[in-house]
């Protein structure tokens, strides 16, 4: 089963998308900020990233650098998934290393469209 680590500081946004991922038949796991998910990829890498930008502690874009230098850590699909509209912003994710980008609110198509893009589904 493919693995997907759930990156965001509302709680309520990582029930929606991890319950939408697991209907996708993804196993689920969750992080509250970019520290939290940094630490969970040294013990196990997952396949895909759904991934917050603005958070406490360490934010979506400084996590995603430090992601891209870890071991295996160009390995799990980033989905960047946030509120955050502006075209410099979502470039600079995409320059960190971000695969797709989906914009906030989302809903079980709009992931499902994006997975498949990323080829994870």
């Amino acid at each position: 089963m493919t693995s997907c680590l759930v990156v965001d500081d509302s709680r309520m946004i990582r029930r929606v998308a991890s319950r939408i991922l697991k209907d996708l038949k993804f196993d689920t796991s969750e992080a509250e900020n970019g520290q939290d998910a940094i630490d969970q990829c040294r013990v196990d890498m997952p396949d895909a990233i759904l991934l917050d930008w603005s958070m406490p502690v360490m934010d979506g874009l400084s996590f995603l650098k430090e992601l891209r230098k870890e071991p295996d850590g160009k390995t799990p699909v980033v989905v960047f998934c946030t509120a955050e509209r502006d075209v410099l912003k979502i470039t600079k994710a995409l320059d960190a290393g971000a695969d797709e980008y989906i914009m906030k609110p989302f809903d079980s198509d709009i992931i499902e469209s994006k997975f498949q893009q990323a080829g994870l589904i």
